[in-house]
């Protein structure tokens, strides 16, 4: 089964895209807060595909090491974050949703 982390900080959201995804491709849901929460799910195991909110909770949190790591690996995943456009440029060519969004623009990043 495929295996999609979702780190968002935001409660309510996090569970509309933990919904999104069961409901669209039938994955298991790996849902992250922080970055360690996110870490620990990266440590368990493989994951398949990854959506990450930019700025998470607390001065200077971002997802970007996580991001790094997933590029490391070779891991796709999709920025979901009303901070889009503070990406460093490295990034560019990585697919994004801009909140707030549709849960259909979603559904059309997912593999």
């Amino acid at each position: 089964m495929m295996r999609i982390l979702i780190l968002e900080d935001e409660p309510l959201i996090a569970l509309d895209m933990e919904d999104t995804v069961r409901e669209s491709c039938g994955a298991d849901v790996c849902l992250a807060h922080t970055v360690a929460e996110a870490k620990s799910f990266l440590d368990e195991g493989d994951i398949d595909f990854a959506l990450l909110d930019v700025r998470l909770e607390g001065h200077g949190n971002t997802s970007l090491p996580i991001a790094y790591h997933l590029s490391s690996k070779d891991v796709p995943f999709c920025f979901v974050s009303s901070a889009v456009d503070q990406l460093p440029a490295r990034y560019d060519k990585v697919p994004h949703v801009k909140k707030p969004f549709e849960l259909s623009q979603l559904q059309a990043v997912l593999p």
